[in-house]
C-alpha cells in the first residue's frame, strides 16, 4: 500500500479514534494466510527493512508510535501494523510513501484544512474520502489531486476502471478504455467538401 494520510476533524476526540484504530488493527495478525492470520508478508526482506526505517526516523524526528512498526520476527517478511501520530511538516514522514502497513494519522480544524493536507505531498496516486453526506464527499473528492479517488470504501482496481496518478505517481492510465488508447497509434483523416483555395 502507499502513504496513507488518515484525516479527521478537531470536535472528534484524538485519543478515542487512536484507540478504536489501534483496536482494529489488534485483529489483524501477520502471518501464512492459509492457516489464520490476515496479513500477508511483504514483498522483500529490503521492503521490511525500510519500512522499520522509516517508523525510526518518524519517531525521531518527533512522531509519536501508537502501536506497531517493528518485524516480526520469525520466517517471511512480515511487520507489525503501525500507527503514527503527532506528525509534523518537516518529519520524514509526511513526505515520504510508506509501501506497508503503516497508518498516519494527522489532526486538522476543518475540511479545507484536510484538503490542503491531503494534497500537501508529491504523490497522488489514490485517495479514499469517508463521510455519511454523500454531496459533501463528492464536493471533497473533486478538491483531491490525485488519479483516483473513491468514496466510502477503500482504494480499489477493476478492469472496467482506469488505474493511475498524478504528480510524482505517474501519469497515463491502465485499464478500461483509456487505458487500451496507450497502446494503439491513432491516426487523424480530415477532410472539407472543397481544394482549399491556398493551394
Amino acid at each position: 500500500m502507499c502513504l496513507c494520510k488518515a484525516l479527521y476533524h478537531c470536535r472528534t476526540p484524538v485519543r478515542p479514534l487512536s484507540r478504536g484504530a489501534q483496536k482494529a488493527l489488534a485483529t489483524i495478525k501477520a502471518g501464512d494466510r492459509r492457516r489464520t492470520p490476515t496479513l500477508g508478508p511483504l514483498a522483500s526482506g529490503k521492503q521490511r527493512d525500510t519500512l522499520v526505517d522509516q517508523v525510526d526516523r518518524a519517531v525521531k524526528a518527533g512522531a509519536t508510535l501508537v502501536t506497531g512498526g517493528k518485524a516480526v520476527d520469525g520466517p517471511g517478511f512480515f511487520f507489525e501494523p503501525a500507527i503514527l501520530t503527532d506528525i509534523k511538516k518537516g518529519n520524514p514522514a509526511y513526505s515520504e510513501e510508506f509501501f506497508g502497513p503503516v497508518f498516519l494519522m494527522f489532526k486538522v480544524e476543518d475540511e479545507a484544512e484536510a484538503i490542503a493536507l491531503a494534497n500537501d505531498t508529491l504523490f497522488g496516486l489514490a485517495s479514499t474520502v469517508f463521510s455519511e453526506d454523500k454531496e459533501r464527499a463528492v464536493r471533497v473528492a473533486a478538491q483531491i489531486d490525485a488519479g483516483m479517488v473513491f468514496i466510502n470504501h477503500p482504494a480499489w482496481t477493476a478492469p472496467d476502471l482506469p488505474f493511475g496518478g498524478v504528480k510524482h505517481s505517474g501519469y497515463g492510465r491502465e485499464l478500461s478504455r483509456l487505458g487500451i488508447q496507450e497502446f494503439v497509434n491513432k491516426k487523424l483523416i480530415r477532410t472539407q467538401d472543397a481544394p482549399s483555395q491556398a493551394l
